[in-house]
């Protein structure tokens, strides 16, 4: 058996050779079609949504009487007044959900690749979560989880 100094083996030469950028991530052009079902769903329901709200608007009936046009809340007839300001605990209530439950949408994925992201990654969460638990003491002690008024 006689080696060939030029011959080159393919698992060498696949080792050496580096992959094009185009090759990992693909080029932007060939993820339409890849996408193009997705924007397709979004758009029919977009358009059907437009579609039974301006039929609905159109042809329904229309028939306001004096009692279906009382404000009422919850099935009962609303009292005080109608245009009074709600207080600010209910929007920062809101809010302060919204922080927290988006803190869960960056822990899933994390949690998802915890392995492959090695110790970087953990310092990297562990700080995300330190940022969140230094706001949720700063909130607390502020008295913005208090519902008292």
């Amino acid at each position: 058996m006689t080696l060939n100094a030029d011959y080159e083996s393919p698992r060498r030469s696949e080792a050496n050779a580096t992959p094009k950028l185009d090759e990992r991530i693909g080029h932007p052009m060939t993820l339409l079609p890849t996408y193009a079902p997705v924007f397709l769903i979004m758009a029919v329901a977009a358009a059907l949504a437009g579609l039974f709200f301006i039929l609905a608007s159109v042809l329904g009936k229309k028939n306001p009487t004096p009692e279906k046009m009382i404000p009422f809340e919850c099935g009962s007839e609303s009292s005080g007044g109608n245009h009074v300001k709600l207080s600010v605990k209910f929007y920062l209530t809101a809010i302060l959900f919204v922080v927290f439950d988006i803190e869960t949408v960056f822990i899933y994925p994390w949690a998802v690749q915890f392995r492959s992201l090695g110790a970087l990654g953990l310092a990297s969460m562990g700080t995300f979560l330190a940022v969140i638990a230094v706001a949720l003491v700063y909130i607390w002690k502020k008295g913005a989880l208090e519902w008292e008024t």
